[in-house]
């Protein structure tokens, strides 16, 4: 039997769900990734050269695929513990010693992850109580902002400047020192500017920190590839590895991003509220990810070495072909981007990147991906073949030479 109509309206219509309205509201109002949105784009495109995607352009070295495929061979694929196995929570205990000069129980003080991101997503929700402050330098890696709101908590960004080579100074993370603030999400060597934090405002913001009894969130996952010093973590410093959760991971370093193997080290209170997450989520990380892992931290320190010295001679490459074609740009300390001024061509960032990406087909990304403070930049990647740099070079020139031919030539600049 049909329903009977409404005496106003007619006809009842049949009940069509409105999948969107139950979408929450915090989930619904955040914005997609401006670098999975570009790069939408860019898979629509045939012959692209891509400086765009952070991810090494090595493939992992063969030991530690070995490692994985023997693994396998053995039968090794079932859960693991959820904080991960006992010789890879040693391994990371002995490797982040030697990295950091910090020492983690890896019983109580090391949870492995899947990939960087989670270690963030549990820590971020096992601190941040709904309207918590978490603050960290703009422009920043895409997931800090939408982390802290998927957890309730509200993002601050820290702008920062070209003029001062991106780097987060204590005095102006001081101004933001106030009632709700809970934690400083750090991270050195930086993406998207490869700026590392100096020595000494490293140890005026760990002051700040002490005295505001802020958490320290320290995305470390590009600490061994720095290229004028070495990478000094936070944790290392007086009163800090009380209050830090550090985070680093096979994917940049050891070239493993398909690997997702992260950890997350840090004083045991915190870890084990980490771990409630981690277990009633992801439950573990993937085994052969892991039995990889104790390899890659046990066996492989010369390819890592090796690898951040071809990274650096591709960095001094690209660093000195974008400033001969007259972009403003910072040679980065650490990670593999630069992140060139596009000022004096007189776009914006989107302008810029789209304009290069249909007539040149190269791909880079806007700077804007990275929050305000991004605008007028792009991030360029360096990560990378030689070959492919090189002929993106040769694209972004003989480009630059017509779009823009008395900026782009060293003899009228002069």
């Amino acid at each position: 039997m049909e329903p009977a109509p409404h005496p106003r309206r007619g006809k009842i219509l049949p009940f069509v769900p409105d999948g969107e309205s139950w979408v929450a509201r915090h989930v619904r109002d955040l914005p997609r990734s401006g670098i999975r949105d570009f790069f939408d784009l860019v898979q629509t495109m045939e012959g692209i050269v891509s400086l765009g995607i952070g991810e090494p352009g090595e493939c992992t070295p063969w030991n530690i695929r070995e490692q994985a495929i023997f693994a396998l061979e053995l039968g090794k694929t079932g859960y693991t513990s959820n904080i991960g196995l006992p010789r890879l929570r040693r391994a990371i205990s002995r490797y982040m010693e030697r990295l950091t000069g910090v020492r983690y129980d890896p019983e109580e003080e090391i949870l492995v992850t899947v990939g960087v991101s989670e270690a963030l997503d549990c820590a971020l929700r096992a601190i941040v109580n709904p309207g918590e402050q978490i603050l960290f330098a703009e422009p920043s890696y895409v997931a800090y902002s939408p982390g802290v709101v998927l957890a309730h908590g509200v993002p601050v960004g820290v702008p920062t400047r070209f003029e001062d080579t991106f780097r987060l100074r204590a005095e102006e993370l001081a101004e933001k020192a106030r009632p709700g603030v809970k934690a400083l999400l750090l991270n050195s060597p930086a993406n998207p500017t490869g700026t590392m934090v100096k020595e000494e405002e490293l140890e005026k913001i760990a002051g700040i920190c002490r005295r505001e009894n802020w958490v320290v969130l320290s995305d470390e996952i590009y600490a061994e590839l720095t290229y004028e010093k070495p990478h000094r973590s936070i944790a290392s410093l007086p009163g800090m590895k009380e209050r830090t959760i550090v985070f680093n991971g096979l994917s940049k370093a050891f070239a493993m991003t398909g690997f997702r193997l992260g950890w997350a080290c840090g004083p045991a209170p915190l870890i084990a509220a980490m771990v409630k997450i981690h277990q009633y989520s992801m439950l573990c990380a993937p085994i052969l990810s892991q039995e990889a892992g104790v390899e890659a931290l046990e066996h492989g320190a010369a390819e890592v070495e090796a690898m951040r010295r071809i990274y650096q001679k591709k960095r001094n490459y690209l660093w000195r072909s974008l400033t001969a074609l007259g972009f403003p740009c910072h040679s980065p300390e650490g990670a593999f981007y630069l992140f060139p001024s596009i000022a004096p061509f007189g776009l914006s960032s989107k302008e810029f990147a789209l304009r290069l990406l249909r007539e040149a087909l190269v791909a880079v990304v806007p700077g804007t991906a990275f929050g305000p403070s991004g605008e007028g930049h792009l991030r360029c990647s360096f990560s990378p073949r030689m070959e492919e740099l090189e002929e993106a070079v040769g694209r972004l020139s003989r480009w630059m030479r017509k779009s823009f031919p008395k900026k782009s030539d060293p003899a009228a600049r002069s």
